[in-house]
């Protein structure tokens, strides 16, 4: 999607069986927002409940990942072929179609979310810092603000971005995988349980919402859109693969570094009813299973996770908030930078005088995600279901259906979770 598209909905129709499928290899050139959102969605947060998850509940919530893998595909789907078909990224549909108020109110909701994510990813940078280096937790976040601001002002920030967090992706997975294999592997029977036994144990829906609001989120898919703006996505990639293969390594990215992080809480931290408070906790409950290596290797991976939430996740919640008020949104404008820049100061104050790492902070994180979903959800099933978002071409019905059952469960789960809350 080209950045003259934002101004108005697509009006051009062309033949979508004259598109020529794209090969493997030109796939893999073509796709990178996906892999900034996994960067993204794979934070402090994430790492954080997925151990919660593994340490309390063992085996028996791994069911879960199903549900992550067809709704996040169905989210990111979704808000791309949209933003495909009318010419504009989310929130500018959403304003085009809905009014201003609709856009601003969505802008801000997904902005607060993001805000109270940045705290936690800072906290989750210099833990990973202190794990490998030794050095003070807030020193080592400095450091790696240093870099980020860098990152920020400089010339190609989109290219430096999906560069930067596609070798932490790289860094988790090896990292997580090499921490599965030290643990000495899950047990097969119990995963295959924990995959067909579809059912909440006691007490543990109110996390279990904030680890799908994590993993499988609206706000992905709706930054997507822009970070198809700046991949100068056209519409030609809806139908020659490039959005779907995009969408699958996005999830398979998430998929990958959570299960393996909830699996070595399953088999390590399970057994002996531990409590999870953040995740350079977990290195270091791993030591007696790891030796002196698990310190170092879930330090690479831990700073990894940060670091690659913070470069795509500061960024995200400016552009969201510009969106929601019709203001640029280019990763290059000055108002993205300045804005990303005071978010992260902001931000820094606030968790180095919270003085470590600051689950509750996260956890305010997913209930604001789990509240800003339902809101921003509700625009986009109706412009799914709307004869002139896909004018011209067949209509989505299996797609239309499949978002409007995640919406379903999505307001299931907030609203149990909320009456269980209050």
């Amino acid at each position: 999607m080209n950045d003259e598209n934002i101004s108005g909905a697509g009006t051009e129709v062309f033949d979508d069986a004259k598109v020529k499928k794209l090969s493997f290899l030109e796939l893999i050139k073509k796709i990178g927002p996906g892999i900034i959102l996994t960067g993204i969605v794979i934070g402090p947060g994430a790492i954080t409940t997925a151990s919660m998850i593994g340490a309390q509940y063992g085996y028996s919530l791994l069911w879960l990942y199903i549900l992550i893998a067809f709704m996040g595909t169905t989210y990111v789907l979704v808000t791309y072929r949209l933003s495909m078909l009318t010419g504009m990224p989310t929130i500018h549909a959403i304003r085009h179609y809905y009014g201003k108020g609709a856009a601003a109110f969505t802008g801000f909701a997904l902005f607060l979310t993001c805000c109270f994510f940045t705290i936690g990813n800072i906290s989750g940078t210099g833990a990973g810092m202190q794990l490998i280096f030794g050095i003070d937790w807030k020193i080592g976040a400095m450091i790696m603000i240093a870099v980020l601001v860098y990152c920020y002002f400089s010339k190609g920030v989109y290219t430096k971005i999906e560069k930067g967090v596609g070798l932490c992706v790289l860094g988790m997975i090896i990292a997580f995988y090499i921490t599965l294999v030290g643990t000495g592997g899950p047990d097969l029977g119990a995963m295959a349980k924990g995959f067909t036994t579809w059912k909440f144990p006691h007490g543990s829906l109110a996390t279990a919402l904030g680890f799908l609001s994590t993993h499988a989120a609206l706000t992905t898919g709706i930054y997507g859109t822009y970070l198809g703006s700046e991949k100068k996505w056209k519409k030609e990639d809806l139908f020659n693969g490039t959005l779907m293969a995009d969408s699958i390594a996005h999830v398979i990215g998430v998929l990958l570094i959570s299960g393996a992080v909830m699996l070595v809480a399953a088999i390590v931290l399970n057994p002996t009813h531990t409590v999870v408070k953040s995740p350079a906790q977990l290195a270091e409950m791993l030591v007696p299973v790891m030796g002196s290596i698990a310190r170092p290797i879930m330090g690479v991976a831990l700073l990894g996770a940060g670091f690659s939430s913070l470069l795509g996740n500061t960024q995200r919640g400016v552009v969201l908030l510009n969106a929601g008020f019709d203001k640029p949104t280019s990763l290059e404008d000055k108002s993205i930078r300045i804005g990303a820049f005071l978010i992260l100061a902001v931000s820094a104050v606030i968790c180095f005088l919270f003085g470590g790492s600051p689950v509750q902070l996260i956890f305010i994180a997913n209930l604001a995600t789990a509240i800003a979903t339902p809101v921003s959800g509700a625009f986009i099933v109706l412009m799914i279901w709307r004869k002139d978002t896909t004018a011209g071409y067949k209509p989505p019905t299996a797609l239309r259906i499949c978002m409007t059952i995640c919406y379903i469960a999505c307001l299931f789960l907030t609203l149990s979770s909320l009456k269980k809350l209050f």
